[in-house]
Formats: structure tokens, sequence, C-alpha cells
């Protein structure tokens, strides 16, 4: 995963030049403050990347917030559910699966409610 300042969303599809959506699991995000729950609780300090996640929110709640709307610099995300972690996670840090299976703590998949650019700032907030 590559860290950018900006991003292109498209409708109906997920993030501009992502190989890796499906119809339903559009787009990937985690929290911030989760992460750094994480990492404090593992004593690591590895980059969010690993999680292989493609946006990372802060200042909301994402745990049990399946149907409801993620709104990212105006643009909507449709919360599709909760994302499971899978064993690479353990291949990137070590005890991080299980760190991740409690309350959402591994993030939500979403579909893409609306075209345009979001970047790095930008409010974030649930509806």
């Amino acid at each position: 995963m590559d860290e950018v300042t900006e991003a292109t969303l498209v409708r109906g599809k997920g993030l501009a030049g992502d190989v890796t959506t499906s119809r339903r699991r559009q787009v990937t995000v985690i929290e911030r403050e989760v992460w750094d729950a994480m990492m404090k609780e593992l004593g690591a300090n590895v980059s969010p990347a690993g999680r292989r996640a493609n946006l990372m929110v802060s200042g909301v709640t994402l745990a049990e917030t399946r149907g409801k709307t993620l709104t990212i610099g105006g643009l909507r995300l449709s919360v599709g559910g909760e994302l499971t972690p899978c064993e690479r996670m353990d291949e990137y840090l070590p005890g991080l699966r299980a760190a991740m299976k409690p309350d959402w703590r591994g993030g939500v998949f979403a579909q893409v409610l609306d075209d345009g650019l979001i970047t790095v700032g930008d409010a974030v907030e649930l509806e």
C-alpha cells in the first residue's frame, strides 16, 4: 500500500486506480485512534499501511456502523460491514490479528456513493 495525500473516489467502484475492489468491498477504512491503541498494546510502532486498508480516518468510531453513511470531505460512503482481519496481519506484526478482532478494530468496508477527490485533513463524520 502506498501512502498518498489525496485520492479520487469513483461512485460504485472505489478508489481510482485500485485493482483490489469488489462490488461490496469498494473501499476499506480504519481508525487512527484504534491503530494507535493497538500499537501501544502490542508495544510496536509499525506503519498502518501494513493493514492494507484504503483509508484511515480520525475522530469517528467505526464499530457497529453497518448501514450508516460515512462522509469524508463531502463525499459519501455507505458502510457495508466489519472487516475481518486475516492471517497476513500476523505476518506483518505478530499478535495484530487478535488485537483487531474485538469491537470492529479491523475497520469497515464500504461502497462509494459519490465521485470526487478526498484529501488528508478533510472533515470526517458519521451520519
